[in-house]
């Protein structure tokens, strides 16, 4: 499932590395919590992406729920403000077969580089393509056998 998440009008969702450690952090909580499986994501200023698979038919709202009580509540407090952060509830769409699988996650990695924020995807901090295309271990992620199955080793999917 991609499921997307925008700022309200658009506004910044995320103003440091520690907002997006923190989101990060209770992403990873909540999807460990609510039995949510974690593909691939990407953290930019005013919107997330998220690939993920829900092994329950409310992981995915649940998830977002508990991600909207706890960092809405630390932005507003971080940033003496009141109000609603998130744009609405967030948009999911299924993603049935494995060719749009890799389609969207390499949509998802590439936004900072077609949002101009970097050249190379390795360069984004806050995006899974440091795990798909780097190797680097991350609580957050999962792959996913789609993934798994581009070769038999770290190297060859790499």
């Amino acid at each position: 499932m991609h499921v997307i998440q925008r700022g309200n009008n658009r506004q910044t969702i995320f103003t440091s590395d520690q907002d997006v450690a923190a989101y990060a952090n209770w992403l990873t909580e909540g999807a460990i919590k609510f039995d949510l499986r974690v593909h691939g994501w990407v953290f930019m200023t005013n919107h997330v992406h998220l690939l993920v698979t829900p092994m329950h038919h409310d992981s995915v709202s649940r998830v977002m729920q508990y991600l909207g009580r706890l960092y809405v509540r630390y932005f507003n407090y971080s940033y003496a403000r009141t109000g609603t952060l998130f744009e609405g509830r967030f948009r999911s769409s299924l993603v049935q077969k494995d060719e749009y699988f890799l389609a969207c996650l390499r949509y998802i990695e590439l936004n900072p580089v077609r949002a101009g924020m970097v050249s190379d995807p390795g360069d984004f901090r806050w995006s899974s393509y440091r795990a798909h295309g780097l190797g680097v271990r991350i609580r957050l992620w999962e792959p996913h056998t789609v993934y798994l199955s581009l070769g038999d080793d770290a190297m060859a999917r790499h």
